[in-house]
């Protein structure tokens, strides 16, 4: 894999260990546009690594820097995301300017710097995740059409539950329990159910706690979940 050093001046030191990857679109009109705002002092973002649609790598940010990619976020206990984890940026012109599916070229390289970030920090599957995963207030990113289940089939990150689903009938309040217990930040409850269906159940994005969501998500909890066949 071929790496473009594409130096952003937008970053500080971390104040915890890498245990995270947080995977993002642009949501931009194109890609030099992207990567402007990413390298501009003025914006105060920025993330280590941004990958284009051709599946050209830009590193922006040196891995053991902190990046300014996640803002307010959270993830199960870690509050400062953006000390705690890498970067990935996504071209992509996002909801806002016409979201369309991630070629394959892009998906290839991701697949490639994943894998070799993974494996450098010993980063679990489960803390392989989206913007609007730690972000449910705030962000779609990478959002439905994002093949969670390429990298879902290489252990890269966690599947989509499909074998011996039980609904365990909670609750919703059981259910956000659940969620919260799982890593999700529901202060918003439905904003919180909305990201993890993006992510989980992207064909139907409604809101509604049914008993397929409960089912997925009892399924996550378990020690080795298993789907994405």
């Amino acid at each position: 894999m071929t790496i473009t050093e594409t130096a952003s001046p937008n970053f500080d030191e971390r104040a915890l260990p890498i245990t995270m990857i947080v995977l993002h679109y642009t949501g931009m009109a194109d890609a030099a546009s992207a990567l402007a705002r990413l390298c501009d002092p003025a914006a105060k973002v920025s993330a280590h690594y941004m990958i284009d649609e051709d599946g050209t790598v830009h590193r922006l940010v040196a891995e053991d820097k902190r990046a300014w990619h996640a803002g307010a976020a959270r993830w199960g206990r870690i509050e400062d995301v953006n000390s705690a984890s890498i970067g990935i940026e996504l071209v992509n012109p996002g909801h806002e300017f016409g979201y369309r599916p991630f070629p394959d070229a892009q998906i290839d390289a991701l697949i490639a710097l994943t894998g070799e970030i993974k494996e450098r920090y010993a980063i679990t599957r489960g803390n392989v995740v989206g913007h609007s995963d730690i972000a449910p207030r705030r962000k779609q990113d990478p959002g439905e059409l994002f093949p969670w289940h390429r990298l879902s089939r290489l252990r890269l990150a966690l599947p989509r539950p499909t074998r011996n689903l039980m609904d365990p009938m909670w609750t919703d309040a059981g259910f956000l329990i659940a969620l919260e217990r799982f890593g999700y930040d529901v202060t918003d409850k439905l904003a919180a159910v909305v990201a993890f269906q993006r992510r989980y159940r992207p064909e139907l994005i409604d809101g509604e706690i049914d008993g397929e969501c409960r089912s997925i998500l009892l399924a996550l909890l378990l020690p080795k979940p298993q789907g994405d066949d």
